[in-house]
């Protein structure tokens, strides 16, 4: 498998670092900040791993797709133009998948939040809510796996309606409302965290990243999934849909 980084930051350094130690993997091209991006630089490529930021990763994503070599994005604070992204992803016949996410343990954790959510949603004394933890250099905020976290509670459990993620000082919590409270400390390099309460328990489900190498990993297995899913059945994944392949 021949990947193109697009992006070579602290993400896609660790992307390369995982593809260098594999044997089945290597690194085609490097394309960062300052490259000029056309067709042509993706030419020979398996895969693209796209970790840069939101207005990069728009304004390159045409010629991505129209390199017919499937994307995989790691790149966040897109999500409210996922509708046009998909519609350019359909319209080129393209492959791509996004993820807030690629870490495997981070993705078992949310589908354990979301039954956790699900099982509470009978029983109004059972209230909950959401934090992260990340370094001061994060750009989004709160960061996509919390927000992701949060739509997946929302959509499991009948009691919560909309999300709140900035309060006013003279709001209370309403019942119908989720808070996701997000937090900029030091170098953490990612806490995620749903708190469940009643009157009678605390119960804490939580993830912490040790290193950045559990997103770099997850990415690149899902670039070889994209791949070969990209032969028969091309068009826009999550890893949700990769989870639900490989979980059966």
């Amino acid at each position: 498998m021949k990947y193109t980084l697009v992006g070579y930051g602290k993400m896609g350094q660790q992307v390369a670092g995982i593809i260098e130690s594999s044997d089945e993997h290597e690194v085609h091209t490097v394309l960062d900040v300052d490259a000029v991006i056309t067709e042509e630089s993706f030419a020979g490529s398996d895969v693209i791993i796209d970790f840069t930021v939101r207005d990069a990763f728009l304004a390159n994503l045409p010629i991505m797709l129209a390199s017919k070599v499937p994307v995989v994005v790691g790149t966040t604070g897109w999500d409210a133009d996922m509708p046009m992204v998909r519609q350019q992803v359909a319209v080129a016949g393209a492959s791509l998948m996004y993820s807030a996410n690629f870490s495997l343990g981070v993705n078992i954790f949310l589908r354990t939040v979301r039954e956790a959510a699900r099982m509470i949603g009978p029983f109004d004394e059972f209230d909950i809510a959401f934090s992260e933890q990340h370094h001061t250099a994060k750009a989004d905020f709160p960061s996509g796996t919390a927000l992701k976290a949060a739509e997946m509670i929302v959509e499991v459990n009948s009691r919560k309606k909309t999300i709140v993620s900035q309060l006013p000082t003279e709001k209370m919590i309403n019942p119908d409302e989720l808070q996701v409270a997000a937090i900029r400390l030091g170098s953490v390099f990612g806490q995620h965290s749903a708190y469940i309460n009643s009157e009678f328990d605390d119960i804490v489900i939580s993830h912490t990243a040790r290193n950045r190498r559990g997103f770099a990993g997850g990415a690149v297995q899902a670039g070889k999934w994209l791949a070969e899913k990209h032969v028969s059945q091309p068009g826009f994944y999550t890893m949700d849909d990769f989870l639900d392949e490989v979980f059966g």
